[in-house]
């Protein structure tokens, strides 16, 4: 027994050895400006960038393939801490970090639905069905949580409408939830335009009327209450030019059916109260 024992320790220190010299001959040396950007990276290994995940994106950055802003999720901050590692003299423009919005107002209440849906709970895969899904408008949010398990900062959840919701204190502008919604109606803006158009069919006015109650109708009121050009109907449906966009809300105050909301107002109620 002993014997056996003392030749397995020698058999393991020797292939031990054989593996540590393996480790130091075949090493593949690491620049040390990736580890530092790493380190500078937010660590959340979301794929908004394209890459896998910050490790890959860190060398990447280090060897020139991608620009040193390339994570959303870090901003500026980020940027300005890779800038220094990789020894750039200029200024990273600050950039305004995005917001994911969903672009329908439309649950249970005012939006009702065509059959009863007993499938996968999968926005993806009751898309596929007839019509585009069981709700009565083949564009709004299905509220089955796709958007929900895609995001790894927990920003986005469904009310007691049945709607996806976006936290925005919490999203990072990853924008993993446009990726996966099958309706396409979860979309990116900056984060400081308060003002959004929460629809998003294309259908006419009269169409849309008889499926939700707070759809575009493509009426032009707001295109009429703004003053500085930045509200204009295409295709059916109201659309904002953020550029242009000043959150003075009147469009919101115009919108018959109230599916203009202004963030901005909603965020002044709750400090009020």
């Amino acid at each position: 027994m002993l014997q056996a024992i003392i030749s397995m320790a020698v058999v393991g220190a020797v292939f031990g050895g054989l593996l540590g010299f393996a480790a130091q001959k075949f090493a593949v040396p690491v620049d040390p400006k990736v580890e530092q950007i790493k380190r500078a990276l937010p660590g959340a290994n979301c794929g908004a960038c394209g890459f896998v995940g910050c490790s890959e994106l860190a060398d990447a950055i280090a060897t020139g393939k991608v620009a040193h802003t390339a994570c959303t999720v870090g901003g500026t901050t980020a940027a300005r801490d890779i800038a220094k590692v990789l020894g750039l003299e200029e200024e990273t423009e600050e950039k305004e970090q995005p917001v994911a919005h969903v672009y329908c107002v439309g649950g249970r209440t005012e939006c009702g639905n065509r059959y009863e849906y007993d499938g996968i709970p999968d926005c993806r895969a009751a898309s596929m069905l007839q019509g585009g899904g069981f709700r009565e408008c083949a564009h709004g949010c299905l509220g089955l949580g796709t958007c929900v398990r895609a995001c790894p900062f927990g920003a986005i959840y469904i009310d007691k409408n049945g709607l996806a919701v976006v936290d925005e204190t919490k999203c990072t502008g990853c924008a993993r939830c446009v990726a996966v919604c099958p309706k396409n109606i979860i979309q990116m803006a900056p984060r400081s335009r308060k003002v959004h158009v929460l629809c998003s069919n294309t259908e006419k006015g009269a169409v849309v009327r008889k499926i939700c109650k707070v759809g575009c109708i493509a009426c032009k009121a707001c295109v009429k209450a703004c003053q500085y050009d930045a509200i204009h109907v295409e295709d059916n449906l109201a659309r904002i030019d953020y550029e242009k966009c000043t959150n003075c809300g009147e469009c919101a105050k115009k919108c018959p059916t109230k599916c203009i909301v202004d963030f901005q107002l909603g965020a002044e109620a709750k400090q009020a109260s």
